[in-house]
């Protein structure tokens, strides 16, 4: 399970809203049975306009998704089975919506 690798959601009530979950938690703490993941939405169900370093916006499979990373939570290391891309080339944006959102930087 690796670092900015997209995992499908499965849970049929949140995948309209969030049919996506990018994995950020650093490859050393795999022993761990729980990961850090940002919630990605379809774009066209997120207002955009304010909070594009925040939430940059990413394309999984062919659609664009905003990253959400005021909604960072954990989730059990067990229901992320579907794995579906890594978003390494976009490590940059990832690291300053994270910087945005603990820092302000």
């Amino acid at each position: 399970m690796s670092q900015f690798w997209i995992y499908m959601n499965n849970d049929k009530k949140t995948k309209p809203t969030y049919p996506y979950f990018l994995n950020v938690q650093n490859d050393l703490l795999e022993e761990l049975n729980s990961r850090v993941v940002i919630p990605l939405s379809p774009l066209k169900s997120v207002n955009h306009r304010d909070a594009k370093r925040l939430c940059p916006i990413i394309n999984i499979e062919g659609k664009d998704c905003v990253l959400l990373t005021h909604q960072i939570t954990t989730v059990p290391k067990s229901i992320l089975k579907t794995a579906l891309t890594d978003l390494k080339e976009f490590r940059p944006e990832i690291i300053a919506s994270l910087d945005m959102l603990i820092t302000g930087i």
